[in-house]
């Protein structure tokens, strides 16, 4: 089997999460979605799992982090910078938050950072190894 990674995120409001998702471009996989999840799929090996919070509870008891902390950033890549922008314009467009952190310019790189309807911090980033700058 492939390795894949599944991202699993508690959302407070399962439609408007999906549509957000939606909106960056992640696909519904209604084989693996209900009245509590929603399976999106960014690629053949990133799947995002959007769990209401009864759901979520079903795997952790946990505490759910309030949407104004970050655990974590997580990055997913995209085909060229105007792909980046493209997804932080339909994250503000959506009930996102654009721009949360300075977005970066480094030439060979390229990102900026957002935020779902519930917090999650995601990363759209670009990166042209050829233009790597060389060690040394």
């Amino acid at each position: 089997m492939t390795k894949m990674i599944f991202v699993n995120l508690p959302v407070t409001d399962l439609p408007r999460a999906r549509a957000f998702y939606e909106a960056l471009g992640f696909i519904n996989n209604a084989q693996f979605s209900d009245e509590n999840s929603a399976a999106m799929v960014w690629s053949e090996t990133i799947n995002v799992m959007l769990l209401t919070h009864a759901k979520w509870r079903n795997f952790t008891n946990r505490p759910i982090p309030p949407a104004s902390s970050s655990e974590v950033m997580l990055a997913v890549s995209c085909d060229n910078r105007e792909a980046v922008d493209k997804m932080n314009e339909a994250a503000a467009s959506n009930g996102g938050t654009a721009d949360i952190n300075p977005k970066q310019d480094f030439g060979f790189l390229y990102n900026r950072s957002l935020a779902d309807p519930d917090g999650h911090v995601w990363e759209a980033l670009w990166m042209d190894p050829a233009a790597f700058p060389s060690a040394g």
